[in-house]
């Protein structure tokens, strides 16, 4: 009895692990899309992006990691040096990056990095928000 307790422990609880890891990727990716229309309204209120999460309101919110959100204004910025980059190193927004560093809290610019893939990003301008790794492929 106590046999078939552990081996239904040690199937169940990495599954409800990766069940818990998949339901905080989708409430940064809500998160993103909440906070991606409060950029956009602040720049038809104000005609351009804002400098920081702050001024919409959503400074210092943290991903459901407990890490702050990453925004990275991109209009005003000569070059691409800090835009988050896809995989042929092409800037995955024009406009601004928002961005979870997901579950390890680590981020790399190019979405291929193995430290980016469970990242939740914006990209093509808010065309697509969702794991970095479903984007790079």
């Amino acid at each position: 009895m106590v046999a078939i307790l552990g081996v239904l422990t040690a199937v169940a609880l990495p599954k409800y692990d990766n069940y818990r890891e998949r339901v905080k990727q989708n409430q940064a990716a809500q998160d993103i899309t909440v906070m991606q229309a409060l950029i956009k309204n602040h720049e038809i209120d104000n005609g351009a992006l804002p400098a920081t999460l702050a001024e919409v309101g959503a400074g210092g919110k943290p991903d459901p990691w407990g890490r702050p959100y990453v925004y990275q204004e991109l209009v005003s910025v000569k070059g691409h040096g800090l835009a988050r980059k896809d995989r042929k190193l092409n800037p995955l927004n024009s406009d601004f990056d928002l961005y979870s560093r997901g579950k390890d809290g680590v981020s790399r610019a190019q979405l291929t990095n193995k430290e980016s893939q469970d990242d939740v990003v914006r990209a093509n301008d808010g065309a697509y928000i969702g794991l970095a790794a479903d984007y790079a492929r």
